[in-house]
C-alpha cells in the first residue's frame, strides 16, 4: 500500500510541461485567474471603502512561486485585463474609474508587492526571510493603499490607517502564514520550480 501512495504521489507532482517558458506562461496566467477569483472573495468592512478580499494572497504568492519577473507580469496583466473592462476586480469592477477609486491604490502597487517578495525569496531563504518577504509584499499594497487614500480623501495619515491599514491587518497577517505554507509546500515538490 505505501509503495502505491508512493508511485502516486510522485505522479501527482510529476513535471508535465518542461519547457520553461511554457511553464511561466501557465504559471503567470493561474496567478492571474487565482487573483481574479480572490477578487470575488470581498468582504465590505465598517467604515471604509476597502474590502477585505483574498487578493493579497495571490499576489504575494505570484512573487514568491513566479519569481520577480513573472509574479510582477501576472499582477500586471491581471491590472491590464481588468483595464480592458473585464470585472476582475472586488465586487466585479473593472475598467480606469476601478483603479482611480479608493481600491485603485492596493491594485496599482500589486505588480510592485509581486516584485519585491519575489526577489526577496530568490535563492534558498529560509523561513523567516521568505515570511519577512511576504510581509514586504503586505506593506508595498498597504504603501500603495494609503497613498492613494491619502490623496482621494485629503484626511491626515491616522485618519488614513484607521481606514486603510487597520481593519486589515489581522487578515493580511493570516494571508502571510498561508502563503509560507503554501510556498513551502511548492517548494518541496517539483511545482515550486518555474
Amino acid at each position: 500500500m505505501m509503495q502505491g501512495t508512493s508511485i502516486l504521489r510522485e505522479w501527482a507532482v510529476r513535471e508535465v510541461v518542461s519547457d520553461r517558458k511554457l511553464r511561466m506562461a501557465l504559471g503567470i496566467l493561474a496567478f492571474v485567474l487565482a487573483t481574479s477569483f480572490g477578487a470575488y472573495v470581498a468582504i465590505p468592512m465598517p467604515g471604509t471603502a476597502v474590502p477585505l478580499t483574498l487578493q493579497p494572497l495571490f499576489i504575494i504568492l505570484a512573487g514568491a512561486v513566479l519569481g520577480p519577473w513573472g509574479g510582477a507580469g501576472a499582477m500586471a496583466s491581471y491590472l491590464a485585463l481588468g483595464l480592458t473592462g473585464a470585472p476582475v476586480f472586488s465586487f466585479g469592477g473593472a475598467g480606469l474609474p476601478w483603479l482611480l477609486g479608493p481600491t485603485g491604490g492596493y491594485l496599482v502597487a500589486a505588480p510592485a508587492a509581486a516584485f519585491l517578495v519575489g526577489y526577496l525569496v530568490r535563492g534558498d531563504a529560509g523561513r523567516v526571510r521568505k515570511g519577512m518577504a511576504l510581509s514586504v509584499g503586505i506593506l508595498t499594497l498597504y504603501l500603495g493603499g494609503v497613498s492613494q487614500l491619502l490623496l482621494l480623501t485629503g484626511e491626515n495619515l491616522s485618519t488614513v490607517l484607521a481606514v486603510g491599514v487597520l481593519p486589515f491587518l489581522l487578515g493580511d497577517l493570516i494571508k502571510v502564514f498561508l502563503a509560507l505554507l503554501l510556498l513551502e509546500r511548492l517548494q518541496s515538490t517539483s511545482l515550486g520550480r518555474f
